[in-house]
Order: C-alpha cells, then sequence, then structure tokens
C-alpha cells in the first residue's frame, strides 16, 4: 500500500505505540488525524508529527463514548477531506481474576478494547470504501493469541478483536479495504503501570506483578511502530510484534490446550483474600 499523502485516522496517539506509530507515518509523509482521551499528550504528538511535515488534526474525546465516535468522521473529513487508512490502537489494561474484578471495571475495558474498535469501523467504513485503496488496521495483543491467569477480561477484549478482524477481512475479500491485525508482544509503552487492579489485590502482589511484566516490557515503541507501519505497506493480514509474539504464537498452534505446561507462570492460582495484609 503506497500511504505517501494519504490519511491515516490514529486512536491512542498520545503516547506508547500510538505516538511512535504516528511518527512512522509522518516520516513516510502520510497525514494523520490524530485522536486520544489525553490532551497534553496528543498535543506533544502532533507536534512531533507536524515536524515531519505533514497535516496533522488533534482529536481529543474519548473513544468509548458513542456520540464521540459518531461525531469522528465529520471531523476528520473536514480537516482532511478523505480518509485511507484506520488505526485502531487505543486500549486499557485491566489486573486480577474474573471473581476479582468488577463488573464495572470488566466493562469499562470491554468498551475501550472491543466496543471502541467495532464502532469506529462501523463509522469510517463507508469513507475508507471511496478510496481506490484502504486498510483498518486493529491493535489486538499477545494476549489476543494466548490467555494467562489474571488477565480474563484483557484476554477477553483482545481475542475478540482478533476475531472481529479475521470474520471482517473474509467479508471484504476482493473490496478496496484490506483488514489487518496485530499482536504486539512486550513493548516498552506505560500500559502496566497505567492499569487499573482489582481492589482485590494486595498491595504487595501488585507492586510483584508490576515489577515482572515490565522486565518483560523490553521492544521500544519505534520499533514496533516500524514493524507495523511495514506490515501496513506490505498489505499483510497479521503482523506479530516481537519475538515474545513469534514464539508463543507457534507454540499455541502445536498445542493449543495445553502451551501453558510449558509456561507455569502463565496459568498462577488466583489470589485469595486471605493472603492480604
Amino acid at each position: 500500500m503506497q500511504i505517501n499523502d494519504s490519511v491515516a485516522v490514529l486512536t491512542g496517539a498520545g503516547s506508547g505505540i500510538g505516538r511512535a506509530v504516528a511518527q512512522s507515518l509522518a516520516s513516510r509523509r502520510c497525514h494523520v488525524a490524530l485522536v486520544d482521551i489525553n490532551p497534553e499528550g496528543l498535543a506533544e504528538t502532533a507536534r512531533l508529527a507536524r515536524a515531519q511535515g505533514v497535516r496533522v488534526s488533534e482529536h481529543c474525546l474519548d473513544v468509548a463514548n458513542r456520540d464521540h465516535i459518531a461525531a469522528l468522521p465529520q471531523a476528520v473529513l473536514a480537516e482532511h477531506g478523505q480518509v485511507n487508512i484506520l488505526i485502531n490502537n487505543a486500549g486499557v489494561a485491566l489486573g486480577g481474576h474474573f471473581q476479582q474484578v468488577s463488573e464495572e471495571d470488566f466493562d469499562w475495558l470491554m468498551a475501550i478494547n472491543f466496543e471502541a474498535v467495532v464502532r469506529l469501523t462501523r463509522a469510517f467504513l463507508p469513507h475508507l470504501q471511496q478510496r481506490a485503496e484502504a486498510r483498518i488496521v486493529n491493535v489486538s495483543s499477545l494476549f489476543g493469541l494466548v490467555t494467562p491467569a489474571g488477565q480474563t477480561a484483557y484476554c477477553a477484549s483482545k481475542f475478540a478483536v482478533r476475531g472481529f478482524s479475521n470474520a471482517l477481512r473474509l467479508e471484504l475479500q476482493g473490496s478496496n479495504v484490506g483488514v489487518t491485525v496485530v499482536h504486539p508482544g512486550g513493548v516498552a509503552t506505560a500500559i502496566a503501570t497505567s492499569a487499573r487492579l482489582a481492589s482485590d489485590i494486595p498491595r504487595e502482589t501488585a507492586a510483584k506483578n508490576l515489577k515482572q511484566t515490565q522486565k518483560l516490557l523490553r521492544m521500544p515503541p519505534e520499533r514496533a511502530a516500524e514493524i507495523i507501519v511495514r506490515g501496513i505497506e506490505r498489505n499483510k493480514a497479521r503482523v506479530l510484534v516481537g519475538n515474545d509474539a513469534r514464539i508463543l504464537s507457534w507454540i499455541e498452534r502445536l498445542s493449543p490446550v495445553n502451551y501453558w505446561r510449558l509456561f507455569p507462570g502463565l496459568a498462577k492460582p488466583a489470589t485469595r483474600a486471605a493472603e492480604r495484609p
């Protein structure tokens, strides 16, 4: 796909992978409509993208808000006149086993990680179909491939993104709109430190889990972004970001039920209330 002089809508653009993808797109002369709930982070990403000499628009909104999403296409078209690429990158994390996580928090995560992907796709698809070549890029996760304990909500959302993307690709097969699903592994972003935690998790356990998680987040966001954008350019159906994503993808294919036996840490038992200080 030739992305030079295209227009990409990018959610979760205020930090991490989103900011790096914005810069990678801008370096290829792709104009960007940046979306994030954090105005300060959004403004900084916009500044970095504008330094590349491309047209940039900022859209500070909550992707979990139906009205915000409904109004977004016209706001983007007013600034750019067209849309060629939709990148659904916005996401949040939630730590805790299923019985520890409240229904409210579970629904909060699903609204951002999955329902927003569906609504944004529905909102922008008619405009993408008007272009000679267009692409929808949905960011899933390593946890859209494997299912560690303590991540029921996050896995549910990222597997949903994966399933939605794969089915949508078949439905759009032969059309001008392609679909890419992205599975990042351990990328060094703030998703772990900004994650919500179930109130039932002891503070010491939460701190220990965070420390262990951060050790696995090694790939620079800039490297992840280059892999993602190259995947868009090559019209790839699936993009695995990092050796951890590639290795676990193969292991899950070989042993889809029992792969966790090779990684017992993925199947650790639930934290009991009695363990709280």
